[in-house]
């Protein structure tokens, strides 16, 4: 398995959050890749207020489809919660863990290959590092629940991703969390994470 996935996107340098929206071709490619070159994006949010929260993606790990016996879908499952895995790269995955927290993840790759990116960590500027510090955290902090899911991405519905305004972040690589159960997949590094941000969940 990939051990430090290269950035292969070419990321626009613009300061204006309307121009810079990230498409959903954009998530069309390995998701180790994608998982990576999130960090340093921000996810935007417009709440019920109107009110837009762009917040810093600072950490995310990658869940590689059926060979991957941590991600939902291993070995084809094909559930009605996992369908919006096998949908759209830019659709929204969030389920509900738990009982209690809701978990954000966007889909990667081609239709048919069920594979995403989980959202581990956010920074919102002029908050409390640690107010986004974990998937559950920054969920809450955002008002991410079901009605998200199996929606694409994109101002329609509330939710999307903008490119990154600082260069030459230094991303860390480690295992992912929680998941001791997946046997040898348990130990491949594709969690992302902005090295020494306080905001990192782990």
């Amino acid at each position: 398995m990939p051990k430090n996935p290269a950035s292969s996107a070419a990321q626009k340098d613009l300061s204006d959050p309307l121009t810079s929206i990230v498409d959903h071709a954009w998530f069309r490619r390995p998701t180790a890749v994608v998982a990576a070159d999130l960090i340093g994006c921000y996810l935007c949010r417009r709440m019920d207020d109107g009110q837009v929260v762009r917040a810093l993606i600072t950490e995310t790990e990658a869940y590689l489809g059926i060979g991957d016996a941590a991600c939902h879908a291993f070995e084809g499952r094909h559930t009605p919660r996992t369908s919006v895995m096998y949908k759209e790269a830019g659709t929204i995955y969030v389920y509900l863990i738990y009982g209690l927290h809701y978990l954000l993840n966007i889909v990667t790759t081609e239709i048919g290959q069920p594979e995403a990116v989980l959202i581990r960590a956010v920074h919102v500027q002029g908050e409390s590092i640690k107010t986004g510090a974990g998937p559950a955290k920054l969920t809450k902090r955002l008002n991410i629940d079901k009605r998200l899911n199996n929606h694409l991405l994109g101002e329609e519905v509330g939710l999307w991703v903008e490119n990154k305004t600082e260069s030459n972040i230094p991303v860390s690589v480690a295992k992912r969390v929680g998941i001791d159960y997946a046997g040898e997949a348990a130990h491949w590094l594709m969690r992302f994470y902005w090295t020494g941000h306080g905001s990192v969940s782990k």
